[in-house]
């Protein structure tokens, strides 16, 4: 196995997968579209999150479908609560909260009802995640997502690969159409980031001493600023260290001049 290549079986060898999901329709669901995926077995199932728990520290399978929403426990408290890290693609029925959340630590999830091409689509980048020994595992990525604390690394999507970019690398946020582009360096390399999650949900997030929101369309890092510039008529404008301007609105410049005096 290599960190760039999928995982591919040896010898027939086959990945064990174990599905959570409280609704027997849904998992009889699951079980034929799992079966169909030569290079996976199904080991077993659970229909709430304490017998979940119970059977993944027992099977130790390799990847679960698990449910977010469950009797007895969250999908996300069942995660937590596994001493066994297998891959999770999560699977829900409510769509803003979760996949916000998911998306911003890279989480894989699919939205019910899916089919089979959006599950494909899944079991591909766990397919990846397989072959990659020392990936950061669902938990760390959950709680990334999920903690209170500012977080301290962005998951982002690289083809089917998920890739975390530090967040103190990232210069600015800016909004672009329905996504936020993170735009980041390591050392002299620049690196341009999408991520599908609100700029007042990266904003919740950020270190508000380090990253300050100076437009409805840009958050900064303090630490990549140059400095901030007086232009005509009041305007005010962020220079980075790379040459890069953003716009200062004028009730942030306002209240940047405030602090600096």
């Amino acid at each position: 196995m290599t960190t760039s290549a999928a995982f591919t079986p040896v010898a027939g060898r086959r990945v064990s997968v174990f599905i959570a999901d409280d609704e027997p329709l849904a998992r009889a669901g699951l079980r034929d579209m799992l079966s169909t995926v030569s290079w996976l077995e199904c080991v077993g199932e659970a229909a709430h999150g304490e017998a979940a728990v119970e059977a993944i520290n027992r099977l130790r399978p390799e990847l679960v479908l698990l449910d977010i929403q469950m009797p007895g426990l969250l999908g996300t408290d069942v995660l937590r609560r596994c001493t066994h890290r297998p891959h999770v693609i999560f699977t829900t029925a409510y769509a803003q909260h979760a996949v916000t959340a998911f998306e911003l630590g890279a989480l894989d999830y699919v939205l019910k009802p899916f089919g089979q091409a959006r599950l494909d689509a899944a079991l591909e980048r766990a397919r990846t995640a397989l072959g990659e020994p020392g990936a950061y595992s669902s938990l760390d990525r959950l709680n990334e997502a999920l903690g209170k604390s500012p977080m301290t690394r962005l998951f982002v999507r690289s083809g089917v690969h998920l890739v975390p970019v530090p967040v103190d690398s990232i210069a600015f946020f800016e909004t672009s159409g329905d996504y936020v582009i993170a735009q980041a360096y390591t050392g002299a390399t620049a690196s341009r980031h999408v991520v599908h999650v609100s700029l007042n949900r990266i904003e919740s997030r950020l270190d508000p001493a380090r990253f300050v929101r100076i437009h409805r369309t840009h958050i900064v890092n303090l630490s990549h600023v140059a400095r901030f510039r007086a232009l005509a008529r009041g305007q005010l404008v962020a220079e980075l260290r790379d040459g890069t301007r953003l716009p200062v609105s004028r009730t942030r410049a306002a209240e940047l001049r405030r602090l600096a005096e």
